[in-house]
């Protein structure tokens, strides 16, 4: 009973915080709502500070986000470089701030970049958003990155923006959450403004939008294996993708949904951290969320690498080799495939070329590595090539009749975990596909398989 008193007690309260809100907070985000949506702002106020962790939105929120144009009023301007000429693929946000402790902003841009291939980087942007009240901050932020990042400006590969004091809303009347000093709450409130700021601008040239973190390296190829993602859930329904447990990095959205979650995070940027309102968000359309293993991102400074996951030894299971590739220097095409020193040499190769492994028993393949190159200076590397894992369907003897891709190499080398099983099936073959010609020659070190 003493239960059921407080609860109702506590539901009153909510009830008459909805027309102070309405009386007392007349700010700029819910200017453009009528009073009825004020209302129901001011009821999702109120059943945030009940249950800040665990509250689903009110359904009826979709009904107030039927225009999901940005924002025109914000400020946000560009510091370094320009958008790109056409609309690309992804658009990688960050926002950085200045930090007593330093950043490390140039890690994390310097880890995206070497993270991917030069095909790769086409398909992206960086946007990076520098929030900092120093002035001074800000002048040497924009002479380090453009003394750095020079060539991936020039490319527009890199976009640095920032948005002025004034169009940041009032960290007054702050509601404190999970017992957060002041200090913290104001922080967290202040980025929230900054990530719709940052968001809001990345809206019109991709079509997702990937967060990222100030301070994270990225595994090899990771642009690729989000795409791969993305295109088997194209036909499904979804709000975000996350490719990481680490905070707010690794988190994707479609750019069509991005007006809708940046509206919300200045309706209610004072009340809960970012992550908390993305967990709000998702509940009016995507009630579990959507993970994929491994992460993608690690934080700068942790002390494991995405080459040395636990993952065991290889296992290699028995295969038949075919190639469309000459062998040289006495090698031949199963030495890729051993588990000793042995390797592969062709002089040459023409995009279409491939090396491919067909198991004699089709298998659930977990991880694929492969690695190419004489020496760790980048000699016969296979510059553009990709791996893609095949699935029997006719029995064939030696190819199978469709393939999915499994990622890009990197510097010559792929190293991934198989995100999930295709629909189930157990995979055949794994090729090793050239796609640019390679005149001096590849050596193919080792192709390794995990199976389960």
């Amino acid at each position: 009973m003493r239960d059921a008193l407080c609860l109702l007690v506590s539901a009153a309260a909510a009830l008459l915080s909805i027309f102070f809100f309405i009386k007392e907070n007349p700010l700029d985000t819910t200017s453009f709502l009528s009073l009825e949506e004020k209302e129901l702002v001011a009821w999702q106020r109120a059943r945030m500070q009940l249950n800040p962790g665990g509250t689903r939105h009110l359904q009826t929120f979709k009904d107030m986000q039927k225009n999901s144009e940005p924002f025109k009023n914000m400020n946000s301007y560009i510091l370094i470089g320009a958008p790109p000429r056409k609309k690309k693929l992804l658009t990688i946000g960050i926002s950085s701030g200045q930090r007593p402790e330093g950043s490390h902003l140039v890690d994390t841009l310097q880890s995206l970049f070497f993270a991917s291939s030069s095909s790769e980087r086409k398909h992206f942007t960086v946007l990076v958003h520098l929030a900092g009240p120093d002035p001074k901050w800000l002048v040497q932020m924009i002479y380090n990155l453009s003394a750095m990042f020079e060539p991936h400006i020039q490319a527009r590969e890199l976009v640095v923006i920032t948005t002025p004091l004034t169009s940041y809303l009032p960290l007054k009347d702050l509601k404190v959450t999970f017992n957060d000093p002041p200090v913290h709450t104001a922080f967290h409130s202040r980025q929230n403004m900054d990530y719709a700021f940052l968001m809001n601008f990345a809206t019109q040239h991709s079509d997702y939008f990937l967060m990222v973190e100030d301070d994270v390296k990225c595994a090899p190829g990771f642009v690729t294996q989000i795409a791969t993602a993305v295109s088997a859930w194209a036909n499904r329904p979804w709000v975000t993708l996350e490719f990481s447990p680490l905070g707010v990095t690794g988190k994707l959205f479609r750019t069509g949904d991005v007006p809708r979650f940046v509206h919300f995070l200045l309706l209610f940027y004072r009340e809960v951290p970012w992550d908390c309102l993305l967990s709000h968000f998702q509940a009016l359309l995507q009630h579990t969320p959507i993970r994929f293993l491994p992460s993608l991102f690690q934080q700068v400074g942790n002390s494991s690498s995405f080459e040395e996951d636990d993952t065991g030894s290889p296992s290699n299971p028995a295969a038949s080799i075919h190639t469309s590739l000459k062998a040289a220097n006495d090698s031949a095409p199963s030495h890729a495939y051993s588990l000793g020193e042995n390797f592969f040499y062709t002089k040459s190769a023409e995009p279409g070329s491939h090396l491919t492994v067909v198991l004699d028993v089709p298998a659930h393949v977990s991880r694929v590595q492969v690695l190419t190159g004489s020496d760790p200076r980048g000699w016969n590397q296979l510059e553009e090539g990709q791996v893609e894992l095949g699935c029997d369907s006719t029995n064939r003897v030696s190819d199978c009749d469709d393939y999915t891709l499994l990622g890009l190499l990197v510097n010559g080398v792929l190293n991934k975990q198989v995100l999930s099983p295709t629909s189930g099936k157990k995979v055949k073959c794994v090729r090793l596909l050239v796609t640019a010609a390679a005149p001096s020659g590849i050596v193919v070190r080792h192709i390794h398989l995990w199976t389960k």
